[in-house]
């Protein structure tokens, strides 16, 4: 048989056979080689070698703990490994009725986290990322992003993953719900990993926030940190630390969402250092029902204003006019607030800002409102002032100051396209699913997704909630010589 060689290009095979017929076309076909057997038996064995180190050194806890099982029963005899199984777990028992949170930190997360990785993500990896479409086929040769991590919480596992270079986190948010189906999770968010080419992708197991969280005990002063105030909990289980220090929080929800939930949480919160004089909350309540029943503890320990016909842009007035004396006083002086009882740190809480932004039927009173709004959030972390806004409707021409709330609560939308709204752009796709919470109270009040400055990836949240009883027992210790039911 006749060869014939060329000068070869990209992807092209190695030789061409020759045809007996001048007027047939070319067929192309690449040479057999015929390797010795010897050289095959070497090849297959470095392989076995080199694939038995790799799960020596993945798993090197294991085995090493079952060859010194082996190694005393073969020695020994088999009483001694099992008399030290026994011993071991023996002990592991005690450790957890004695320190259970670090027997779970340090045996039981790390043993689960193995476990799973082993019998649910490593099982499973190759074929649901190539039903997904994220490998890839390059000559034959596929390409299949690397498992490095597991990560087991409560509820939810953290898989980091290193990408195939020129891959985006994009590609993967795309086909989250293929791969929370893939991997048997409800959801999938994708995480920015701990350098560039690797992401976290969160896999939540079952929801932590199924349940309403009852109203959290009031600290001693001491306790409270304006910087992050507990107020409710984090889908991992974690508290939900809400900052007020620096920054303004505008809260977004539709009817029965959960709005005041947040609210009553905040001012629970910080309810030690009003009562201390180091922090004044200012309420604003245009539907008259939300904050009125707080309205005798807002009037001894701040202001309060529901008149919708100026009362309520007054009072907003008169916040920005003493933030700009207090700028005034500090300039030169200081760049960081401390409260002091001077100069104590104000909590401007508006329950329904879309009536003085837009609903408003006096068009000068909503001129003045957002001019004075726009004021105190553009100007007023630096000086001890805080915003806290509550709407309903999230379009942008109810509130064109949204911008100016660095972090932002999304609690039940009706629609996915106001996620992106009060979130920002391409929050729901990184999870801030605030459109598919329950409207079941029980489900979903109070539930919600954080956005903070500091980070573009949403949190999922559930406030405390504070009943009408959790309020009127705040008031009377607040207010002890003040009748209760008369104030609310």
């Amino acid at each position: 048989m006749a060869w014939e060689f060329r000068k070869l290009g990209p992807g092209e095979n190695v030789a061409v056979e020759a045809q007996r017929d001048p007027f047939a076309a070319p067929k192309w076909a690449p040479p057999v080689w015929h390797m010795p057997e010897g050289l095959v038996l070497i090849v297959n064995l470095v392989r076995a070698a080199v694939r038995t180190l790799v799960f020596l050194i993945r798993n090197i806890v294991p085995v090493s703990v079952a060859s010194a099982l082996a190694w005393l029963g073969y020695r020994f005899g088999w009483t001694v490994p099992v008399l030290l199984l026994v011993l071991v777990a023996v002990g592991l028992s005690v450790w957890a009725v004695a320190d259970r949170p670090s027997a779970v930190r340090w045996v039981v997360r790390p043993a689960r986290s193995w476990w799973r990785r082993v019998s649910v993500y490593r099982r499973d990896w190759q074929p649901v990322l190539v039903t997904a479409g994220l490998t890839k086929v390059h000559k034959g040769r596929e390409y299949l992003p690397s498992l490095v991590r597991v990560r087991c919480g409560p509820t939810s596992d953290r898989v980091l993953v290193r990408m195939l270079k020129g891959q985006a986190p994009d590609a993967w948010e795309k086909v989250s719900v293929n791969l929370a189906h893939g991997f048997g999770a409800s959801l999938v968010r994708v995480r920015d990993g701990d350098r560039p080419g690797r992401i976290w992708l969160e896999f939540v197991r079952r929801d932590a926030l199924a349940e309403p969280i009852p109203a959290l005990p009031i600290l001693d002063p001491a306790d409270v940190d304006l910087s992050g105030l507990l107020i409710g909990r984090q889908e991992d289980g974690s508290p939900w630390r809400l900052r007020l220090l620096g920054t303004h929080v505008l809260i977004a929800g539709a009817t029965g969402a959960g709005k005041g939930s947040v609210i009553w949480s905040t001012i629970r919160a910080v309810l030690p250092l009003m009562l201390g004089g180091l922090v004044e909350v200012w309420a604003i309540d245009p539907k008259r029902m939300e904050l009125s029943f707080g309205r005798a503890l807002f009037e001894r320990y701040g202001r309060y204003s529901d008149d919708p016909k100026g009362g309520m842009v007054e009072l907003l007035e008169a916040a920005a006019q003493d933030m700009n004396a207090r700028a005034e006083r500090f300039a030169g002086l200081t760049r960081s607030f401390t409260p002091t009882h001077e100069f104590p740190f104000r909590v401007i809480v508006v329950d329904e800002l879309a009536f003085l932004t837009a609903y408003c039927p006096e068009r000068d009173l909503r001129r003045r409102a957002e001019s004075a709004l726009a004021v105190l959030t553009s100007q007023g972390r630096s000086v001890g002032y805080c915003v806290i806004g509550a709407q309903q409707d999230a379009r942008k021409e109810v509130n064109n100051l949204r911008n100016l709330f660095p972090d932002r609560i999304a609690l039940r939308l009706d629609e996915d396209e106001q996620v992106d709204m009060v979130l920002g752009d391409g929050a729901r796709d990184r999870g801030a699913l605030a459109d598919q919470i329950s409207s079941l109270p029980e489900v979903g009040a109070g539930v919600g997704f954080v956005r903070l400055e500091t980070s573009p990836d949403p949190v999922r949240v559930r406030a405390a909630y504070v009943s009408d009883h959790d309020i009127r027992a705040m008031v009377a210790f607040a207010l002890p010589d003040v009748d209760v039911e008369g104030a609310a």
